[in-house]
Order: C-alpha cells, then structure tokens, then sequence
C-alpha cells in the first residue's frame, strides 16, 4: 500500500533531487524513495547499534532491527568500530550447542 506524503522542502534539497534523478535515470518520485529508503535503512542501522552499544538491545535484537541477518549485523558493528563482546565461556557454550567435538 503506498500513502501520498506532502512536504515543504529547502531549495537546495529539490535542486539535489533533480539531479539524483536526472543522472539516476529516475523522476522525482522515484529518486525521492530511493533516497528515503537508503536514509531509513542507515538509521535503522544506527539505532540499533546505539541501543546494542547501550546493552538495551541483544545482538539478535539489534540485526532484527536493523533488518539484516546475524551474519550481516557484525560487519555493520566493525564498520562502525564497535567491538563484539565474545569470551571464551560463550564459545565453549556455542560449541556445546552445536555438539562440536576436539
């Protein structure tokens, strides 16, 4: 389902989407979304690396959020320089979940 949204922009921000869309190959509506799709997703991302940073979010929290898989989410936190907490209490216990045997 697709909703109209009306809003006053700045000069220099319809200036930019005319040229998004010229060199996109797209009308203004379309640059418009694609614009608002990847701002969406980046902020999804932040937050959610925020709220994990934070401790109020777990790892799996965090990549739901920001709508990636688990294996996508730590390459957004090394992008992002936050470290993964990961002793080795939590790989004997992921070893054992797995059943991996020395």
């Amino acid at each position: 389902m697709t909703k109209t949204i009306t809003t006053r922009l700045p000069e220099k921000y319809v200036l930019g989407l005319k040229t998004v869309a010229e060199r996109e190959g797209l009308d203004t509506s379309a640059a418009i979304r694609k614009l608002l799709s990847r701002a969406l997703d980046e902020w999804r991302q932040d937050y959610a690396v925020e709220q994990y940073k934070l401790g109020k979010f777990s790892f799996g929290q965090a990549a739901r959020f920001s709508e990636v898989s688990v294996w996508e989410f730590p390459g957004i936190l090394r992008d992002k320089n936050v470290p993964i907490p990961y002793d080795s209490e939590e790989l004997e216990a992921d070893l054992r979940a797995i059943q991996w045997k020395r």
